[in-house]
């Protein structure tokens, strides 16, 4: 119950310093009265400026770190996440090829590029998936990290490819929105991630038991009841869309499903039904506090999220890399 209730506290802290931080510092009582009216003097700022962009940042954060919770499970690995298996540069690569043919105007690009993101996402976990499958057999949990960061490597250099073949001003749109970070953040854009975050984020905590069993191998997740098979292809899929929503609306941003689920399985065991939701809100929260050091550190400049995710996650992966050789 405490940890818990640490859990809350520490999402809703983070809210409103994410609120109230930036070039207009707004008190956080001040963040209050805004949020409950909006006749208040600080209304315009917290409600159209900053209030879309830390609810879609603690959304973003939250669906990475539930994905990546549902992946460790999936190949019982703990160093699995969207970014390091390459799903993420999939999703990245048909989004800047949607920018580069100009679908990321303000007509169709809210829309466009999401799709397109989502077609990468399966086609780069399908890649993986082929990759990690030894001589027709089922898959190999111990490579599966090592074709993530094939594709990941090949995706970004055809991104680097489709960069310099693009006319200068689809080339900064997509260099920017490649950096990651919400300063396109909008209720409308609240509104697309929703639309496509809502079906397979409730997926993943609709399946706990399916995530406690495939976690124990696909043998005994066999005999205790479950279709493996079924069950895998469920979750390929959810988090491939979950983090391709990601990342069509705010770029590529890395190690944000590492950090939360090995923190917390320690301290909340290994079962999904408790973990799933704490993994959430400490995402939410995580990634909330990374734009808000991203968007105060280095003012009026405004540094990429996924730099200051990676400050915190590279060394994570570090020390997890190590364990696992030992």
């Amino acid at each position: 119950m405490k940890a818990w209730l640490g859990l809350l506290l520490f999402a809703l802290v983070a809210c409103l310093v994410g609120i109230g931080a930036g070039a207009v510092p707004v008190a956080p009582s001040a963040v209050v009265a805004a949020l409950l009216s909006p006749a208040a003097p600080e209304a315009a700022i917290v409600r159209e400026l900053r209030l879309p962009r830390v609810l879609l940042g603690f959304l973003v954060g939250g669906g990475l770190g539930v994905s990546g919770a549902a992946l460790q499970a999936l190949v019982r690995n703990p160093l699995a996440d969207p970014y390091l298996l390459g799903i993420s540069g999939g999703a990245g690569l048909a989004a800047v090829v949607a920018m580069a043919l100009g679908l990321g105007g303000a007509g169709s690009g809210a829309w466009a590029v999401p799709a397109a993101a989502f077609a990468g996402g399966l086609g780069a976990v399908g890649l993986v998936y082929r990759l990690s499958t030894v001589a027709g057999r089922r898959l190999d949990p111990h490579l599966l990290v090592l074709a993530g960061v094939v594709v990941s490597a090949f995706t970004g250099a055809l991104m680097t490819a489709v960069l310099t073949l693009s006319s200068a001003e689809a080339l900064r749109n997509a260099f920017l929105w490649l950096l990651g970070g919400f300063s396109s953040a909008s209720w409308r854009l609240l509104a697309v991630f929703t639309s496509y975050a809502a079906l397979p984020l409730a997926a993943l905590f609709l399946a706990p038991r399916a995530l406690d069993l495939l976690s124990l191998g696909e043998e005994p997740a066999q005999a205790l009841g479950l279709d493996a098979a079924r069950a895998r292809r469920r979750v390929y899929l959810a988090t491939s869309l979950l983090t391709a929503a990601s990342v069509a609306v705010c770029g590529v941003i890395g190690f944000v499903g590492l950090v939360a689920p090995h923190a917390l399985r320690g301290l909340l065991g290994p079962l999904h039904r408790r973990l799933l939701p704490a993994v959430f809100l400490a995402s939410g929260g995580f990634l909330v506090l990374a734009d808000t050091a991203a968007r105060t550190i280095a003012r009026p400049l405004e540094l990429p999220v996924g730099a200051v995710t990676a400050l915190v996650g590279v060394p994570l992966f570090a020390v997890l890399l190590r364990r696992s050789l030992r």
